[in-house]
């Protein structure tokens, strides 16, 4: 296994309401030197959920919601920060109650994904719920969110989707195709 670089100082150079910007003197193994900036999460830090809400045995829900990164309406997940004192299944529930108006009675933790580890700190845990039933929770959102259907054996033409972008959240389809097709629940 490889030596992770020295760090010889770190600092804030930036913060805003959500975020702040850190950089990193490091030493590699090898004697070279480089500084690095990371974009790190602000606050809590109790992380966030993603949830492949399967509606049936081959339709996933998807929402579209503004997303100000992009600047427009994108299809993806139901997903969310983690409240304090809430574990991830939780958390996974309520913010699929919150974004798509459904309730599971079966969750199931599937992994752990980066946006951009080079660049940022924060993770976000897949979380596979079934067995849906109908309920709604208020939510954070400032305006309803479409909810829509998708099927998991349309996922290469979903990438192609000029509304859908998210590569964690086509990441956790595929994940899931996959395993319940190793499982024999899915037969693409």
């Amino acid at each position: 296994m490889r030596q992770k670089p020295t760090v010889l100082a770190r600092e804030i150079v930036a913060s805003s309401r959500l975020f702040r910007v850190e950089e990193l003197q490091l030493r590699f193994a090898n004697g070279v030197e480089r500084t690095y900036e990371r974009l790190v999460g602000k606050g809590s830090g109790y992380g966030a959920v993603m949830v492949v809400a399967m509606a049936d045995t081959e339709h996933v829900l998807l929402v579209e919601e503004y997303c100000a990164g992009t600047d427009d309406y994108q299809l993806s997940l139901p997903k969310g920060l983690i409240e304090p004192g809430e574990d991830v299944l939780a958390a996974a529930n309520r913010e699929l109650k919150e974004e798509a108006g459904f309730g599971a009675r079966q969750l199931e933790h599937l992994t752990e994904l980066s946006l951009s580890p080079g660049y940022m700190s924060q993770k976000i845990q897949v979380v596979l719920a079934r067995d849906l039933y109908e309920e709604s929770l208020p939510g954070d959102e400032p305006e309803p969110l479409r909810v829509d259907r998708i099927s998991l054996r349309e996922l290469s033409s979903l990438a192609q989707h000029q509304q859908f972008s998210e590569g964690r959240a086509l990441a956790a389809l595929y994940l899931t195709r996959d395993l319940l097709t190793q499982r024999g629940e899915y037969q693409s």
